[in-house]
């Protein structure tokens, strides 16, 4: 039933497009889904890690896939067909009932984004972002970032010029501080105010 594969780092696991025949969980590594504009910008709409799957609405509804999956690092991934998956949770309910847990935690978090994206300036998104990093951690206030800053960028809508300038002015002002890969909330009120606001810094 399920093809077992390694993705070398940045090799396309499927493009927007392509038939939804099937869909796939990080066994380790990470992958980014991600959509391009027709200028090539690259809008990145989420990144899994182990033991998350993707590519299921495709799946379930029959249609083609509406984004790019590319592996960030040397990635193992198991791929389940559709066909072999739909007889699997027919006889096993409770796999569908957690793939549907799965699915709705997603669509929260993908409806955050998306409200960040279009009612907030940058500052607040990235606010935002860190603060769910934070909840992530069980409200630890010592976050370490496993992206680069260009694929956080891309996360959050803007460009690594702007995420620089914005995380030295949080710096500067005493809502975090910033060191390479990890970052430490400061003051958090400060920084709930910013995510909750449209305002800029």
């Amino acid at each position: 039933i399920v093809t077992d594969q390694i993705y070398r780092r940045g090799q396309i696991i499927f493009s927007e497009g392509d038939e939804g025949v099937g869909f796939y969980v990080t066994v380790s590594g990470r992958v980014k889904v991600f959509k391009l504009s027709p200028e090539g910008k690259e809008q990145i709409l989420h990144i899994l890690g182990p033991g998350e799957p993707f590519g299921e609405v495709p799946v379930f509804a029959g249609q083609q896939f509406p984004a790019n999956a590319e592996a960030m690092e040397k990635s193992r991934i198991l791929f389940f067909p559709r066909d072999a998956f739909a007889g699997l949770i027919s006889k096993n309910p409770s796999l569908a009932m957690n793939m549907l847990a799965v699915l709705s935690r997603r669509l929260r978090r993908f409806t955050i984004m998306i409200d960040d994206l279009s009612l907030k300036e940058v500052p607040g998104r990235l606010a935002a972002y860190l603060l769910y990093l934070s909840e992530e951690s069980k409200g630890s206030s010592e976050l370490e970032l496993n992206i680069t800053k260009t694929q956080l960028a891309s996360l959050l809508g803007t460009i690594p010029e702007t995420l620089s300038r914005i995380l030295g002015k949080m710096s500067g002002q005493g809502l975090i501080r910033s060191e390479g890969p990890r970052i430490h909330i400061l003051n958090r009120e400060e920084l709930e105010d910013l995510a909750e606001s449209a305002r800029k810094l």
